[in-house]
């Protein structure tokens, strides 16, 4: 089996692991939902589990590779099983690689970006979606109640009603970045209890991006997606896919900004974060 085909499939389960089915329009955590977690889903027999078997079987006509082998000669066969299920939601079972660091060379097939296989097999999925016009008006909107400092870069709210507006990988702006208000991951500055609706829009043509507000920084691991908690109840969309022809993908993040503090907010897609996708989340007073 080569490195990009374990690759692939590490993608897929990494996907379905997140709690991402199908028909959910992809953004499955808008609308203040908790985002799916190591802790609620990675029980075997709930939904998750169904939709992990579902996907799997799907790969390669459920074969799995033909019998190909993989860590210690086990079949990836077993993974269709709770214990396969277990080892990819990166849970108690996991090994620690999974649980809280970068994972190993051979399983990120030939430096393949996860995000372009990922949007690319959810393109079509229902949803919400905006046309590019819409988009590019929503990247440069100023947030009503913000002051924002252009130079500095930063956005700053003493409303505790919060409403952002951001696109992900915007055309005309470096690659892997968010644009807020026209500005590139600015620094965002709420007041404790503020309630925070974030509209995401996925504006990369051919990669899937997510946005999470994290306790964790960009460095802290390659897949968030398995490693970083939501900050949040609700902080966390885990990714949209790719644009087509009727538009672009958008979901909504929906959540009370509660405990004062720094955080991050970033692209849980595997390696975006650690590219530059993200920026600073501040929960304090303004000043």
């Amino acid at each position: 089996m080569t490195r990009k085909r374990i690759g692939v499939l590490v993608s897929v389960a990494v996907v379905a692991a997140a709690g991402i089915g199908a028909g959910v329009a992809a953004a499955v955590t808008g609308g203040g939902s908790p985002a799916p977690s190591v802790a609620t889903s990675g029980a075997p027999g709930g939904p998750g589990y169904s939709y992990y078997r579902s996907i799997m079987g799907r790969y390669d006509g459920g074969t799995m590779m033909g019998g190909g082998t993989m860590m210690g000669g086990r079949s990836w066969h077993w993974m269709m099983g709770t214990a396969g299920y277990r080892w990819m939601m990166g849970g108690a079972w996991a090994p620690g690689w999974m649980r809280g660091g970068r994972l190993p060379a051979a399983m990120m097939g030939n430096r393949t970006d996860m995000g372009q296989f990922m949007g690319r097999l959810w393109a079509d999925a229902p949803g919400p979606r905006v046309s590019p016009a819409t988009a590019a008006g929503l990247g440069t909107q100023v947030p009503a109640g913000a002051r924002v400092n252009r130079p500095a870069r930063t956005i700053t709210f003493t409303s505790t009603i919060v409403n952002l507006a951001v696109l992900a990988g915007p055309a005309g702006g470096p690659d892997e970045t968010f644009r807020i208000a026209g500005l590139v991951n600015p620094t965002i500055t709420v007041p404790p209890g503020a309630r925070v609706s974030m509209r995401v829009v996925n504006a990369d043509h051919d990669t899937a991006h997510g946005l999470a507000v994290t306790t964790t920084g960009a460095a802290s691991s390659w897949m968030p997606m398995m490693t970083a908690a939501p900050a949040f109840r609700g902080s966390a969309l885990w990714f949209l896919p790719n644009p087509t022809s009727a538009g672009m993908h958008a979901g909504t993040l929906a959540f009370t900004a509660t405990t004062p503090g720094t955080y991050h907010y970033l692209c849980p897609v595997p390696g975006h974060a650690q590219k530059g996708m993200t920026g600073t989340f501040i929960v304090s007073r303004a000043r």
